[in-house]
């Protein structure tokens, strides 16, 4: 809990706004929300509606009050707001407010508070500073990544008298934000970590991009970088945080600095980095190897140098770093589980994190959380589990196993199905396998406390190959898709085909979170699917089978009808169904054919569809849309505008005849970008929400969602004058190494990339498919790249875009990802 009481009216006064007053049961504030999908304390939340390009968080105070809250920061007040029994803080601008909120309360406090920010490594080095300081300081930290122009204010939002150091990342997109972080943050120590092209679409130039992070560091006392970035050193100078006023720690590789870096010595456990401070040799030990890992500790080294921490304790606390998992992974489990494993921390922030992404997955089944002693919390026992039990009751937890000494002796204050064991070791001997059935659990757990041991116990074993899905990157590409739509456009997200292979439904689960209007499904059973898997929305159906009408009837899945043989069949369907006199028309979605040729009503079909749907008293025409047959492509503009117009005009006669009211829509993914201005009522997004776009340019916008992994499994030097695989195809030119890897046409690989026409990045690098692909394998000529047997292997993903394996193939990358087996398991994060 915060120990500082805020207010209605002291908020109001720091935020200048006007209140309102109609609930004096509930003016202070302890916890502040801008999301109304995560609000566990209602009683004492403030909830900031604040207005973006697509989402406006005044539509949801109204079901935010139904379920408990009182206090509302708003932009504007509305007469049905005025009604709620409610205190309302009208400002000019909800984010502004909360940062402004936030500000002040962070100058209630003097505790040092380090600012980190860079185009890379700020959360692994605010979190590898946390290991490192922790046993020394009670540190308040931002919550994973919480880097933004809200994330930073909910930040600092935690910081309580209690706390002993703070440290806080601020990342940015563009010019102009830096400095409200800085008034917020106001960090006496300063990070900055370095510099390259991320985000860097809305600079005008990399000085740009340093210049506006430099911002965060105009009124510390100390700045801590490496001078082997000569950006950041030209952009210090610009900046004038070299003059007096501001004390540097540096360190290099290649010049002379405060921390002299010298050999650094990568052996296979660890790496050694040596140095030289204060004119004496130093040197720690990492348990990495990456490049990004080692910049990063000594980041850390350089900051608790400064600090004053001796070189021996920092040496004996840097081997010990734990890696830092930057999601959440979803994986399958024993007995139709889900597995959410979270070895990111454990604390009371990260773990409400995790509860909030447990149930956006499963917001209506069964959910276990499996919980180990939350440890340097710097809390009083009792304090910190019963905040613990509250959040687990207000998040509607199931079954709670706690594994831990302190956990075990609070029992007392859960109040759910629960157990308890002092360590991991003795409930791995009292729980089997299947003691977990049909239910979702969530293992968070304190590293020392092993849980992967309990992730193995319950994971369902996987074959080597694995389709990583990337759901933050679904949740970008949405977004991006909705910010070229008008705020009242609507928008249709495919699922068919399973997601194009990602999985339905986990991808339908975070578009209903994320609040999408409609699902479109190929197939009756993919809604079915759906609807059984707790998916509620409104779900369209392509191809209306005339075996599948009366599942659909059933579970409200919503068909197309395409020609007078569907609508028939459709009608004859309802007709046989049970009926009362309140009975609400079925909805459906009429397509009209304007040049694909595929599907759908024709212009001289319209008089006798008309007389029809008029006619007809059992159905109501929700939609009615076309496809577009190379929307993507800029040589069929022309064809494309004539759809259009074909549209247009056939839509426009449905609705006079029909009702006003009937959604039109048109654009698929390319045509929401391509041709904006025919939005009409509603955009359909397929394949860009999978990461796919129709240009270099729109590509670059879209994060990638897919990477397809596998492993080496045996690694053997063969002769040149040998071959390798069936029918001898692989024929070598020199004496190679040869690495068999677990993937193969079974899985989805396409044969036609045998033969080195396909390739895969090994340790960043590239090898060639070397002879025929087999059913369960293939083979890589590896001869020029280290690798050891068990090492990890790309078959596509965000360094080898699956665009350029489907351009290799002269295919389509839909070909592709449909194709991938679903005996490769999918493994969901969210980072």
């Amino acid at each position: 809990m915060n120990t500082l009481d805020y207010s209605t009216d002291m908020i109001s006064r720091i935020c200048e706004g006007n209140l309102t007053i109609r609930d004096t049961e509930h003016t202070y504030v302890r916890f502040l929300s801008t999301d109304s999908r995560k609000v566990v304390n209602h009683e004492t939340t403030l909830f900031f509606a604040i207005t973006g390009t697509r989402n406006d968080g005044h539509r949801f105070i109204q079901e935010l009050y139904r379920k408990g809250i009182r206090n509302f920061v708003v932009s504007n007040l509305s007469d049905e707001l005025k009604e709620l029994h409610a205190n309302f803080i009208v400002v000019k601008n909800t984010l502004e407010a909360l940062q402004a909120l936030s500000a002040y309360h962070r100058r209630q406090f003097a505790l040092p508070v380090i600012g980190i920010t860079g185009s890379n490594g700020k959360t692994i080095v605010k979190e590898w500073l946390y290991q490192l300081l922790s046993p020394d300081k009670n540190i308040v930290r931002s919550p994973k990544s919480y880097n933004s122009q809200i994330g930073v204010p909910l930040s600092v939002w935690n910081m309580k008298m209690e706390n002993e150091m703070a440290l806080f990342e601020a990342g940015i997109s563009m010019s102009n934000e830096m400095e409200k972080l800085e008034n917020i943050i106001r960090p006496q120590i300063g990070i900055f970590t370095n510099i390259g092209q991320a985000h860097a679409e809305n600079f005008n130039s990399l000085d740009e991009k340093v210049d506006e992070k430099l911002k965060l560091f105009k009124n510390c006392k100390t700045l801590i970088y490496c001078k082997d970035y000569l950006a950041i050193v030209e952009g210090i100078s610009r900046s004038g945080l070299a003059g007096a006023n501001i004390s540097h720690f540096t360190w290099s590789r290649k010049s002379k600095s405060d921390l002299q870096i010298g050999r650094i010595s990568k052996l296979k456990e660890f790496t050694e980095i040596q140095g030289i401070y204060q004119n004496r040799f130093i040197s720690i030990r990492i348990p990495f190897s990456d490049e990004a890992s080692i910049e990063n500790a000594i980041h850390c080294w350089a900051l608790l140098l400064y600090c004053g921490y001796e070189n021996e304790l920092i040496a004996e606390r840097m081997e010990l770093l734990s890696p830092v998992a930057m999601r959440l992974e979803m994986k399958d489990g024993i007995n139709n589980c889900s597995i959410i494993n979270d070895s990111y921390n454990s604390d009371l922030g990260s773990l409400t994190i995790a509860l909030d992404f447990m149930i956006q997955q499963n917001p209506n089944g069964r959910k276990t959380l499996i919980l180990s002693d939350i440890l340097q919390s710097g809390r009083f026992e009792e304090n910190l589990y019963q905040d613990v039990a509250e959040l687990l009751n207000k998040k509607k937890v199931d079954r709670l196993i706690g594994i831990g000494p302190a956990i075990s002796r609070q029992a007392n204050l859960f109040d759910l199905e629960k157990e308890f064991f002092s360590a991991t070791d003795n409930f791995l001997d009292q729980y089997k396998p299947g003691d977990f059935r049909d239910e979702t659990i969530l293992l968070k757990g304190a590293r020392a406390f092993g849980f992967e041991r309990v992730s193995a116990m319950i994971q369902q074993k996987a074959h080597e190959t694995v389709l990583e899905i990337n759901l933050n990157a679904i949740i970008h590409n949405l977004n991006f898709y909705r910010s070229r739509l008008l705020p009242d456009t609507k928008l249709m997200a495919m699922v068919k085909a399973f997601a194009y292979g990602s999985g339905s439904f986990e991808i339908a689960n975070t578009l209903q979170f994320h609040g999408v209007d409609y699902l479109s499904v190929a197939y009756a059973d993919e809604g079915l699917e759906l609807r059984q898997a707790g998916i509620t929305m409104p779900i369209m159906v392509m191809n209306p089978e005339s075996s599948s009408l009366e599942t659909m009837i059933n579970h409200a899945l919503e068909p197309e009808i395409y020609s007078f043989k569907t609508l028939n069949e459709f009608t004859e369907a309802l007709n046989r169904r049970p009926r009362s006199v309140d009975s609400e028309p079925f909805p459906i979605h009429v397509e009209l054919d304007t040049g694909l040729h595929r599907t759908g009503f024709e212009e001289h079909d319209l008089n006798e569809l008309i007389v029809r749907l008029q006619n007809n008293k059992l159905v109501s025409l929700k939609s009615v849309f076309t496809h577009l047959a190379a929307s993507d492509e800029q040589e069929h503009d022309d064809f494309t505008k004539k759809q259009l117009a074909s549209f247009e005009q056939m839509s426009k006669i449905l609705k006079e005849h029909l009702g006003k009211g009937i959604i039109c829509h048109a654009l698929n993914s390319a045509g929401i970008l391509r041709f904006p201005e025919s939005q009409y009522d509603m955009g359909r997004l397929g394949i860009g929400l999978y990461g796919i776009a129709p240009t270099a340019h729109d590509q670059s916008q879209l994060m990638n969602v897919g990477t397809l992994k596998t492993t080496i499994l045996q690694i053997r030097n063969v002769p040149s004058s040998d071959s390798i695989g069936y029918s001898r195809k692989g024929k070598l030119k020199r004496d190679s190494q040869i690495a068999t890897v677990a993937i193969g046409y079974a899985d989805g690989l396409s044969r036609k990339l045998s033969n080195g026409v396909g390739k895969m990045l090994v340790n960043g690098h590239f090898a060639p498919i070397v002879g025929n692909i087999c059913m369960d394998m293939c083979m890589l000529d590896i001869t020029d790249i280290q690798a050891e047997e068990g090492d990890e292997v790309i078959v596509f993903g965000a360094e080898f875009p699956i665009t350029q394996m489907a351009q290799n193939l002269g295919t389509i990358p839909y070909e592709l990802l449909t194709s991938i087996s679903q005996r490769v398991k999918r493994v969901y994060f969210h980072e």
